[in-house]
């Protein structure tokens, strides 16, 4: 006689996964492979998700880390949704590439003040990781020594801007909204006249899984976060679950990489996904529980996300 598997109550936070710049950069990709055939070069990862890039690699796209990478075969080029420095597009254009910007609107909102506040005369402090693509892209859109990068709260105390600047901050937006927050608290009091952002700029996406996440860690023993390791926002998401109170949170791509023996002994744990990670990888870490346990799930909605984001246009090819 089998023995019965033990009970395992997943609580799927929600929001979780594709956000709206994600989806929007995916179908940019898979709307010119539909239009032109292959190859639609991309750019870098067009989102930080092997099983994204593998999937489109499959219908045809060729991932390049630079331009130079790219034949003049006149077929489309793809910039990822991370945002590019305003250096890749001059490029392209010098070489007549026909190329489609798949950048998230909502970090092409951050490059627009970023040169708002640079043409009003302030000097930026950019909050975000360094060599993070979406970090590169936004020190790209001014000129060199017109941005300052902090990391952290450390770096904040420590920032010597150049003497007699105004300021301004902005920041990535993927980041942490509680790191954030204490970033910006220490640079508003080393530096009053600091001017803010006309809006937050961590992104509705990021707010929104994060405050999910916290939901599902105060009551889970466990919680797992699908997203890969370069992902900022996935990793942000796992660091936020440790510090809502869940006793472990950990991170995989997919359901196989779970061992499912690390819920032995949990009778509730959480799960969420990065805003690059898709629901069916969601799904296959709850099968992957299911060969070890008797899983039962419960969604946990913070928020309703309804934001859809067009296309480009896309002319035909000569």
């Amino acid at each position: 006689m089998t023995a019965a598997k033990p009970r395992l109550h997943v609580l799927l936070a929600g929001p979780r996964g594709f956000c709206a710049g994600v989806d929007r950069a995916i179908r940019i990709v898979e709307e010119a492979l539909k239009r032109h055939g292959a190859p639609v070069y991309v750019r870098h990862e067009i989102v930080h998700n092997r099983f994204v890039v593998e999937g489109l690699e499959r219908l045809g796209a060729i991932f390049v880390d630079e331009l130079a990478e790219i034949p003049d075969d006149g077929q489309p080029v793809v910039f990822s949704a991370h945002g590019v420095p305003k250096s890749v597009p001059e490029e392209a254009r010098s070489r007549e590439m026909y190329f489609l910007d798949a950048t998230c609107p909502l970090v092409s909102k951050v490059h627009r003040e970023a040169e708002r506040h640079h043409a009003r005369g302030r000097h930026l402090l950019l909050i975000g990781h360094a060599g993070h693509p979406e970090v590169v892209g936004t020190m790209g859109q001014l000129p060199e020594g017109a941005m300052t990068l902090i990391e952290d709260a450390e770096a904040a105390r420590h920032v010597t801007p150049p003497a007699g600047a105004t300021l301004s901050y902005t920041t990535q937006t993927t980041l942490s909204v509680d790191d954030t927050a204490e970033i910006v608290a220490i640079l508003h009091e080393r530096f009053p006249e600091i001017t803010d952002p006309a809006k937050d700029s961590i992104c509705y996406a990021t707010t929104n899984r994060q405050g999910a996440v916290k939901a599902v860690a105060a009551r889970s023993e466990l919680v797992v976060v699908v997203g890969a390791p370069n992902s900022s926002n996935s990793v942000r998401l796992r660091e936020v679950a440790e510090r809502a109170g869940a006793p472990r949170a950990v991170m995989v791509q997919r359901g196989a990489d779970l061992d499912p023996a690390i819920a032995d002994g949990c009778a509730t744990i959480g799960i969420s996904a990065g805003a690059s990670a898709p629901e069916i990888l969601v799904q296959e870490v709850v099968e992957r529980l299911r060969e070890r346990f008797e899983v039962t799930t419960e969604e946990v909605t913070v928020a309703l996300e309804d934001v859809i984001f067009r296309l480009p246009p896309m002319r035909a090819l000569t």
